[in-house]
């Protein structure tokens, strides 16, 4: 008798789990908030940075399995490190200016130390 009213207790306790995304308000905002311009140029500098890596780590692979020959894998090796360290640049410059930026915002929002 006991399992029973356990069971049935687990039971119930697994369909309000369940059910609770369908029971909560449905006023409450679910969007995400949108990107700012900061972060849209960081998330298009990853995205560039992740192209050029892994346009280069295929270049490599090709290179060492035999799909490309030397000459071929010379000429165009050299672009595509140059694009990757373009990409790396570009990033690391665009979180240093928004590092900048944070700390300048910070700076501004304490208040002044009073003197004596």
């Amino acid at each position: 008798m006991i399992s029973l009213v356990v069971g049935g207790l687990i039971a119930v306790g697994a369909v309000v789990l369940v059910a609770l995304p369908f029971l909560r308000d449905p006023e409450r905002d679910d969007l995400l908030d949108t990107p700012t311009d900061a972060i849209e140029l960081q998330l298009a500098l990853s995205e560039a940075r992740d192209y050029a890596l892994a346009a280069l780590k295929e270049l490599e692979f090709d290179h060492r399995t035999g799909k490309v020959d030397d000459a071929d894998y010379r000429s165009l090796v050299g672009s595509l490190r140059r694009q990757a360290a373009d990409a790396l640049q570009a990033l690391d410059r665009a979180r240093a200016e928004q590092l900048v930026a944070v700390q300048a915002a910070e700076s501004a929002a304490e208040p002044p130390e009073p003197q004596e």
